[in-house]
């Protein structure tokens, strides 16, 4: 109680670390600062970089890539040949290209390489990127199959190379900041998550445009495929993979692992025990063998740093409601909501005495019962301690035009550079991955699937 009280009068008084000290009657909306960035880099402190799939994804991550600085996009690999010459369009003609990667992971002038390919081939090319020496950014998932994992937590640990996860919003200003008030206890004990992400829109929903000359001479179809059942070529499949669980992994592998991945930064948690999730198509019935709409109970263990607490995830590609995207991590005074463009702390903590009136059994008392418990309620509490304090939400806003995208580089490059910590590894990209696949199993199946967050098996 003593630290709590502690932590209350402080947030009560400033803002901590990061915004500056504000008196709070000055600072409801606070303004986050970025950190100054350096603008130049020696020549031969230049990352070089490589990328393999030049689909959508790797159109933000290049730019960001760059933005980053100090870094150069010298390759790129895809198996479309048209992203192939809009590659040489966009960053010059002496860009080199192919369609095979293990051509781009032989080239000795490629410090890392980004891998933003169809989520079934992500262990595979990154394990060879580590085999041949260079640092790795893996687009989230980071696993296809659950049996991936270990096998490249393992590998990324005997290359002594950086393995960092795309999923960026874990480097961003707003959850380094919200990591803060959640760590000095300014909601209280955790004890639920409630996490929405709403769409209503075609491209929102994975139905990528097609180009008129997909065939079968300007798309590699048979490497694309890999590991997965042959079937006779498909541009469909080959440019809306995200719809098919042979190549992707559904709403809970391209969404879910976002607001898992900001969940477990926050708190430190390693992952659910228990996850059950139903889902169906409602409403994009174009052939596609994934669901449009998804939710997901996960149940989180308590751990030294938090108590048990549930997650609650849903996601809706038919979403009129205009609902948009939250991750509201729910404590036992107060809240946490967080959006793309910042997050606002909420705090309301209970007064120290319990209530009595209203809907209670204090109104089934007789009069003279009535009055012989207040007299006894007032003389056991202060007035004091009859209120809940009063303390006034704080929202914190990212800088406009803000990419945590570019930031997220920018960690990648410490990593590299000064042997940073790698906030997001192997270890942690598995775990947000982990409970992605049981949610998947869990509504295919009908059942509640068992997922060990320590050793990152499923059953």
């Amino acid at each position: 109680m003593k630290r709590r009280n502690f932590i209350r009068k402080t947030l009560g008084a400033s803002v901590l670390a990061g915004a500056g000290i504000v008196p709070l009657s000055n600072a409801q909306v606070v303004e986050l600062q970025q950190a100054p960035v350096p603008s130049r880099f020696a020549a031969n402190d230049k990352i070089r970089l490589g990328c393999i799939g030049m689909g959508i994804i790797s159109q933000y991550d290049i730019k960001s890539a760059l933005e980053a600085g100090g870094s150069e996009i010298v390759a790129a690999c895809d198996l479309y040949t048209g992203r192939l010459t809009k590659a040489k369009e966009t960053y010059g003609k002496n860009l080199f290209t192919t369609r095979d990667y293990r051509e781009l992971l032989a080239r000795k002038d490629i410090d890392a390489v980004i891998i933003a390919t169809p989520d079934h081939w992500h262990t595979r090319i990154a394990m060879d990127a580590l085999a041949a020496g260079k640092h790795v950014y893996c687009e989230k998932p980071l696993i296809h199959k659950p049996e991936e994992g270990k096998m490249l937590v393992e590998a990324a640990k005997k290359s002594g190379k950086i393995l960092q996860v795309g999923s960026q919003r874990v480097s961003s200003l707003a959850f380094n900041e919200a990591k803060k008030y959640y760590e000095q206890g300014a909601i209280g004990a955790i004890n639920m998550v409630v996490a929405n992400m709403g769409r209503h829109s075609s491209l929102g929903a994975w139905q990528y445009s097609i180009p008129p000359d997909a065939n079968p001479q300007t798309v590699d179809y048979e490497t694309f495929l890999g590991n997965a059942p042959k079937t006779p070529f498909d541009a469909t499949r080959f440019f809306r993979w995200r719809n098919y669980r042979d190549y992707g992994t559904g709403i809970p592998g391209d969404l879910f692992v976002h607001l898992i991945s900001g969940v477990h930064y926050i708190t430190g948690s390693l992952g659910p025990e228990r996850v059950f999730a139903s889902g169906q198509l409602s409403y994009w019935k174009d052939g596609r063998d994934v669901p449009d709409v998804v939710s997901a109970v996960m149940e989180y263990p308590a751990t030294a740093t938090h108590p048990a607490f549930q997650m609650v995830l849903s996601v809706n590609f038919a979403d009129g409601s205009g609902g948009g995207e939250f991750t509201r991590i729910i404590g036992t005074e107060g809240m946490i909501e967080l959006t793309w463009t910042g997050f606002t702390l909420k705090r309301s903590p209970l007064p120290k005495a319990p209530g009595y009136g209203g809907y209670d059994s204090f109104n089934t008392f007789t009069k003279e019962q009535q009055e012989a418990f207040e007299q006894q309620y007032k003389s056991r509490w202060k007035e004091e301690d009859r209120k809940a304090p009063k303390l006034e939400d704080i929202v914190f806003k990212q800088p406009q035009g803000y990419d945590e995208r570019t930031d997220h580089f920018r960690n990648f490059y410490a990593s590299i550079r000064e042997g940073k910590p790698n906030i997001q590894d192997a270890a942690f990209g598995v775990r947000a991955a982990g409970p992605c696949l049981a949610a998947n199993l869990s509504a295919a199946e009908r059942r509640i699937v068992q997922w060990n967050p320590a050793e990152m098996t499923l059953s």
